[in-house]
């Protein structure tokens, strides 16, 4: 049972970002959305009558939920959503839909057109970053070849791991 749940936050296009994310992420769904319908009490509901009230949704396993809320937060980056990749196939897929009114950002962070922040890394850097039998040459060059990365190139990082290993 997952016992945490992102909630994203939007002003008015929640709608719009799940169905995004389920169309950038494979094996994702929308599973039930619930909108303003108005006398309800919520404070600010007559202006987004119709909107959404909660969404939740799925994205690789995990469930999330967002809303329209109106203009009272902004995204920002104090938050990321981490998703890890097997192959260099599956980080530039998600990364290039990602880009689509997306900013990128240094070591496989991107910031997409409503504002949320993800971080796309391949599911073998954390392998090599926790290898108990790695030296520490191989970590480094591992960190040196990632740092000026923005996004990240898993057969560049595995070879820069091996390379110090000899």
């Amino acid at each position: 049972m997952q016992q945490v749940t992102p909630c994203i936050w939007f002003e008015t296009n929640a709608e719009e970002a799940m169905n995004f994310y389920v169309s950038a992420f494979p094996n994702s769904k929308i599973h039930h959305i619930e909108r303003y319908a108005g006398g309800q009490g919520i404070p600010g509901e007559d202006e987004l009558k119709g909107k959404v009230l909660t969404g939740i949704f799925e994205v690789y396993g995990l469930k999330m939920m967002c809303l329209d809320g109106g203009p009272v937060f902004k995204p920002g980056g104090n938050i990321s959503l981490a998703v890890e990749f097997d192959t260099q196939e599956e980080i530039d897929a998600v990364w290039d839909k990602l880009m689509d009114g997306g900013t990128p950002q240094q070591c496989g962070w991107i910031s997409d057109k409503f504002g949320t922040t993800w971080q796309i890394t391949p599911k073998a850097l954390g392998e090599m970053m926790s290898d108990a039998s790695a030296t520490p040459e191989q970590k480094q060059a591992l960190m040196a070849a990632m740092m000026p990365m923005v996004k990240l190139d898993l057969p560049k990082l595995q070879a820069a791991f091996q390379t110090a290993a000899s």
